[in-house]
């Protein structure tokens, strides 16, 4: 019982053709007949999914849609959220977060939680507290981090569509190596209450991965009114985002970018992946050319690494206290001990000061390529996807040489928080899909959901990995 996506999923059952209570049943016996091989679902609540039904959804535009929600950042009332670490395991949540309630008024149900790397800090899901997530596509490849786990869900079929979070590629990266779509909202777009962090989170926005654009335009458009008091709210649209995202494009200004700003290695499949989709822009109509990311890349780094470094400061020192204890040896991988040692060393208010004004200057010098194009099209991941162990979390040498390569391109959107996407964009010589990734000026969600679907259909993907059609 698989259905192309989540409306089509809602539709179905609208229509009678499917009961909501069988769609949910058949998700559950999707994660357990998947889950043991991908290990992409860490928490279930499947008794209280189908109670849920059963007593009588809201009549929503999702009614009966099943989801699943990421270990971190999100809160669901009575499942533990552990961040993909041993020193949050059992830290089981009383109350849903604002998006949970959102879904839920939608009609979705929440099935469990997915499997994230140590505090996000990854950009491949190998956490040592629950173990890798394999790639649908690949066993022996990663699905990408941090949303990895909600990737692996979607491109397997167990959900529709998934929960995610993104603060320095975590959507967009998962959905590139599992063929899916990933659109990071602008910063502001999707309140994060209860869990606020650096004025409400700079960084980090949360959405989905889906196989469609459709989907991730009508939950974007349910998920993202602000709440009052929110420290930051992206200007709301004057015309929904799922009917922008029908709208064909105005003839669109885009700049193409094949080259690292930090001058590191890009792989001639990923080059030639964003080379194919230029064209394929160009011959929709649209104006195409080559430039380069124009801002400075070791200042805005050296800040986006201090605030990423404070706020997994505040997060442990914050779990220590409710513990009631210090830290062990055991608490943290040796990737995520290292950042924290060095930050507890080093950080002081002047570096969170600096690290605030260095995301600025980088968004006012990036800023300045959209008054020249309207989007800019760039790889989402400047390599191949890498097989697991690659980015082993254990061998913090190696994580610190390897680990920025795979967000080189898609941590500028989350320091300057403006909205960005991955969409296939082919197949690389192993059989591994290969994403293209295109920024836009804050607020022109619209602007990126529109191409979306336009390119989606103009050259459509796959909507389930290959052995899961």
């Amino acid at each position: 019982m698989t259905y192309d996506d989540a409306i089509a999923t809602a539709a179905a059952i609208r229509s009678g053709e499917v009961s909501a209570r069988e769609v949910v049943e058949d998700a559950i016996a999707r994660i357990d007949k998947h889950g043991a091989t991908l290990n992409a679902v860490v928490a279930e609540r499947f008794e209280q999914a189908l109670a849920e039904v059963d007593a009588g959804l809201p009549d929503g535009p999702l009614h009966g849609v099943p989801t699943l929600v990421k270990d971190l950042g999100i809160q669901v009332a009575g499942l533990p959220l552990t961040r993909g670490s041993r020193l949050w395991a059992g830290d089981v949540q009383a109350v849903d977060s604002e998006l949970v309630r959102r879904y839920r008024a939608a009609g979705m149900v929440m099935l469990g939680t997915t499997n994230s790397p140590e505090l996000g800090k990854n950009a491949s899901t190998e956490p040592v507290l629950h173990g890798p997530t394999r790639n649908p596509w690949s066993y022996s490849h990663s699905a990408g981090g941090s949303s990895g786990g909600a990737a692996a869900a979607v491109a397997s079929g167990m959900v529709p569509v998934a929960h995610g979070n993104d603060g320095g590629g975590s959507l967009r990266i998962p959905a590139s190596a599992c063929g899916l779509f990933g659109l990071k909202p602008s910063r502001g777009r999707v309140t994060p209450y209860p869990v606020a962090s650096n004025l409400a989170a700079p960084l980090p926005v949360n959405h989905v991965v889906s196989r469609s654009v459709r989907d991730s335009a009508l939950l974007l458009d349910l998920s993202s009114a602000p709440l009052r008091g929110d420290a930051l709210a992206a200007p709301r649209p004057s015309t929904p985002f799922a009917e922008q995202a029908v709208l064909s494009p105005a003839r669109l200004r885009i700049g193409v970018v094949d080259r690292r700003a930090d001058g590191g290695e890009v792989s001639p499949e990923v080059v030639a992946a964003v080379r194919r989709t230029a064209a394929l822009c160009e011959e929709l109509g649209h104006e195409v050319e080559e430039t380069v990311l124009a801002y400075d890349h070791e200042l805005l780094m050296r800040g986006f690494g201090d605030l990423m470094g404070v706020s997994l400061l505040a997060d442990v020192t914050h779990r220590l206290a409710v513990l009631g204890r210090t830290l062990r040896d055991d608490d943290l991988e040796p990737f995520t001990r290292m950042l924290y040692d060095h930050y507890a060393a080093t950080m002081t208010p002047v570096h969170v000061y600096d690290a605030l004004a260095a995301v600025q200057r980088a968004g006012w010098q990036l800023g300045e390529m959209f008054g020249r194009f309207d989007l800019l099209l760039t790889p989402t991941l400047p390599l191949p996807v890498p097989e697991l162990g690659y980015l082993d979390t254990s061998d913090p040498v190696a994580m610190w040489q390897r680990g920025g390569d795979y967000s080189s391109f898609t941590a500028v959107a989350n320091a300057t928080g403006m909205p960005a996407m991955s969409l296939p964009a082919g197949i690389d010589a192993a059989g591994l899909p290969v994403g293209a990734h295109f920024i836009g000026d804050l607020g022109a969600e619209g602007t990126l959901l529109a191409l979306a679907t336009q390119l989606e259909a103009a050259r459509p993907w796959e909507l389930l990995a290959p052995s899961y059609r």
